[in-house]
């Protein structure tokens, strides 16, 4: 074996034919996809509930600030 070899290689038709061994990579591909599937949607839909909450808080945040300000106007106009 060479220094540039792995041990745990087949050798130069799994590195360079993409067709090389379709059965013995096959199944185990479509493995991966599947769960790269399962893991896109997990985020995706975590990414979703984020935003919605994001989005409600973005709006608490306005409402109070405005109503904040409203209360804070009313004080210093009966001061006067």
């Amino acid at each position: 074996m060479t220094s540039y070899e792995r041990q745990d290689s087949n050798g130069w038709a799994d590195q360079w034919d993409k067709n090389f061994d379709e059965d013995a990579n096959g199944s185990q591909g479509r493995r991966k996809n599947s769960r790269m599937a399962k893991v896109k949607a997990a985020a995706t839909n975590s990414v979703e509930r984020t935003r919605s909450a994001a989005s409600v808080s973005a709006q608490k945040v306005k409402l109070g600030t405005s109503t904040s300000l409203r209360w804070i106007k009313e004080k210093v106009q009966r001061k006067k």
